[in-house]
């Protein structure tokens, strides 16, 4: 197979490419990003290009499956910009691979492509993704799923897979994390486990997260396998304040819904951070998963708990981890970080 993976820079990208070049039935990958990245993997060929303008039909001829995982967080305070890479991308890439001939399409959804849901028990696929409406991430994930409705209804003969994962994790992507979501004023020697007092506790902040790594073998196993549809993937056991704070060995505190909200706005307003406020109801909006149908359809259960991609992550934010690639790179997060002072918190893309 020769497979074609668009962002392939990125926290699920650099898993995806390790997934698939261990896989013997692959015997080519086209990774395909913006800025060539150092990090060299079997079987891999880089390409340079942007989903907004750049040709994407030459790269996609011949392919057996096209993985389209491209997407901006940041700048949070562009929408014309994220949106211009996730919407209007995101139809180039699907546009592209009709135009190629290209027979599987698998795209990176997620769980904040859901509408508000239930936080005590769990959703299959067919609960609607309209997302939540504060969240520009939400509302962008949720247009693109509109997109590709149409484009499977224009475009029967191709099989198209979306996955719609939780919270992804790993060590590699904890400065990307951190410069996307905290930004470079949190201090690194409090971000330790024993050292973190308190975790906000609510009803309705629970949530689902997955390593990186199996979220890369669950995109293997789409592009690979004769499947089609929707799988919602996500490791057990749900996070809330409770679990976090067992993993910290801090204390649960029950904070009220908007006094988060209000928080997390006032500090984006003040360029402290980058995360709007919409990341908050996001959090406290999107339904809990159920996984049974990538379980049984897909072939997919993660190999490592929830718990442990969340500590990977923790830890690798103190120790500033990192990959060779832009996105991922070592020390992009890190603290006093002067370029994005001198810009403004959220103002600089990925």
């Amino acid at each position: 197979m020769r497979i074609v993976v668009i962002g392939a820079t990125g926290n699920a990208g650099t898993s995806v490419l390790d997934a698939l070049s261990r896989d013997e039935g692959v015997e080519s990958i086209l990774g395909i990003a913006r800025r060539r990245p150092g990090l060299e993997v079997p079987k891999v060929t880089w390409r340079e290009a942007d989903v907004v303008d750049d040709p994407l039909e030459p790269s996609f001829r011949g392919a057996d499956a096209v993985i389209h995982l491209a997407w901006l967080i940041q700048p949070s305070r562009d929408e014309a910009a994220t949106r211009a890479v996730n919407v209007e991308g995101s139809r180039r890439v699907f546009d592209a691979v009709a135009r190629a001939g290209v027979p599987a399409l698998v795209y990176a959804s997620s769980v904040g492509a859901y509408a508000p849901g239930p936080k005590d028990r769990r959703v299959a696929e067919d609960w609607p993704t309209t997302g939540i409406p504060t969240s520009f991430y939400a509302r962008h994930k949720a247009e693109v799923e509109q997109i590709l409705d149409r484009f499977e209804h224009e475009q029967p003969d191709v099989r198209v897979v979306r996955l719609r994962p939780g919270l992804i994790f790993k060590r590699g992507a904890a400065s990307g994390i951190r410069r996307l979501f905290a930004g470079p004023l949190l201090p690194s020697p409090l971000v330790r486990r024993g050292l973190v007092p308190i975790v906000p506790k609510h009803p309705r902040l629970r949530f689902q997260a997955i390593h990186s790594l199996d979220v890369g073998e669950a995109y293997r196993l789409a592009a690979t396998r004769e499947v089609r549809g929707a799988f919602n993937v996500a490791a057990e056991p749900v996070l809330d304040g409770e679990e976090l704070a067992r993993l910290l060995g801090a204390r649960a505190l029950p904070v009220r819904a908007g006094a988060l909200r209000a928080g997390a706005d006032l500090t984006w307003r003040m360029r402290l951070q980058p995360t709007p406020a919409g990341w908050v109801d996001l959090a406290l909006a999107v339904p809990l998963l159920d996984t049974a149908h990538a379980r049984g359809e897909l072939g997919f259960v993660p190999a490592r708990s929830s718990g442990e991609a969340f500590l990977e992550l923790f830890d690798g934010m103190r120790e500033r981890a990192g990959m060779d690639t832009p996105p991922l790179a070592p020390g992009t997060g890190g603290p006093l970080r002067v370029r994005e002072l001198l810009t403004g918190v959220g103002a600089q893309p990925r």
